[in-house]
């Protein structure tokens, strides 16, 4: 009796203990699963730092805010797909949580909704893409990375029987890894979905990154592959000898004055999600636009050389080229059909940073749209948005 009453009571205290250390796991994959939610998505989008890891970076010793300009006024209709659609109603529609709009450096328009305010951080989604593009830029320039000609395992070794073995750097900032991967925010059993279940569980980015295979030759298709920044944060981080976020902190977030704290999530290994993790202001993202507007320089500091934003900025390859039916690629940066060299930093669920250099204007919107994957839903059109945006840029000019 005795020792079957021990043995229960091990086999009790072993479950509970399971279930203690399996407790928070299985809510962060609830919460993931659930965030997207039409009554949590705003909060969620808000509050990423509630629902998992994150490190953070302080704000700017020395902030940088933007003066305030004379106020535009929104354009009360624009055009998109044969409609003439009211820019109110489509800010509604949309989900909008911040709007900026930045005119030759100063605030011409600023606005919050759904309960947000100047001091609101929210994530980025894929935007966060074009700040992990500007970080290998600086470390290029610095000599941290020899060549974006190299493969990405001569930094990140652990890639070497995976499909990125050889891959240089450049294809993997053109989303052109040749990496097979499934990127359907719509489907549960995506690629990019069960990423997220990982992330969630505590598994490695690192790991699932390796674990993926070669579809078709690098530097042939543009094919959007999230797993690719996240690749480039490996070669950051291994080349710099600094976490995503330090280095971050000290070759961006100090420079660009930025205004408040923001941070990265971080995975159970103390990774970055370099790939959409990062939690910022309206404001604060704006001033990436406007140091690329600025061709890398805030005054007279150059923080990311001019040819890295001008190679960023453009497509170099057939296969890059934007179409009316698609935009192109250059270094993790999204390029409309244009004649004015307009390009955006975009992520899921409608966020955006829309830089249009004959303008002079830079504008941030930040959305929560649980709607983005109905493609029959008007407000999630990335080209809707495109034409909103132009539309802004219209009335501002002088």
């Amino acid at each position: 009796m005795t020792i079957s009453r021990n043995t229960g009571l091990a086999g009790a205290a072993l479950l509970l203990i399971a279930g203690i250390w399996a407790y928070p796991t299985a809510q962060a994959l609830y919460q993931t699963i659930h965030l997207f939610d039409q009554d949590r998505i705003v909060e969620n989008f808000r509050s990423a730092n509630q629902l998992w890891s994150s490190r953070t970076m302080t704000a700017a010793a020395q902030p940088r805010p933007y003066q305030q300009g004379s106020e535009l006024e929104l354009p009360e209709t624009f055009s998109f797909a044969d409609q003439n659609l009211n820019a109110k109603q489509f800010l509604s529609d949309s989900w909008t949580t911040g709007l900026l709009v930045i005119k030759q450096d100063e605030i011409v328009y600023e606005e919050y909704f759904l309960g947000s305010s100047e001091s609101t951080r929210t994530i980025s989604w894929s935007m966060a893409k074009s700040f992990i593009s500007a970080m290998i830029g600086i470390a290029v320039n610095e000599g941290s990375i020899g060549s974006i000609e190299q493969p990405v395992d001569v930094y990140a070794p652990e890639l070497k029987g995976s499909g990125y073995e050889g891959v240089r750097i450049k294809d993997v900032l053109q989303m052109s890894s040749g990496i097979a991967f499934n990127e359907d925010y719509g489907d549960f059993s995506s690629d990019i979905n069960r990423w997220g279940r990982g992330f969630a569980m505590g598994s490695s980015q690192d790991e699932f990154a390796a674990s993926l295979v070669r579809g078709r030759q690098p530097g042939t298709v543009n094919h959007y592959v999230s797993i690719d920044t996240h690749v480039l944060s490996m070669v950051l981080s291994r080349a710099t000898g600094k976490s995503v976020t330090d280095y971050m902190q000290e070759k961006l977030y100090q420079p660009l004055g930025m205004e408040f704290d923001g941070y990265w999530l971080i995975d159970s290994y103390g990774k970055e999600m370099a790939l959409g993790g990062l939690n910022l202001t309206l404001r604060d993202f704006a001033k990436l636009g406007s140091l690329y507007l600025h061709q890398g320089a805030v005054d007279e500091q150059q923080i990311v050389p001019v040819s890295w934003v001008a190679a960023s900025t453009i497509a170099d390859a057939v296969h890059l080229q934007p179409a009316q039916a698609d935009f192109g690629y250059g270094y993790q940066w999204w390029l409309p059909l244009s004649d004015s060299g307009e390009y955006m930093a975009m992520g899921v669920y409608g966020q955006y940073i829309y830089v249009n250099p004959a303008r002079d204007i830079v504008i941030v919107k930040l959305s929560a749209n649980p709607h983005y994957n109905d493609l029959s839903y008007l407000p999630s059109s990335d080209f809707a948005n495109l034409a909103f945006f132009r539309s802004i840029a219209n009335a501002g000019a002088d």
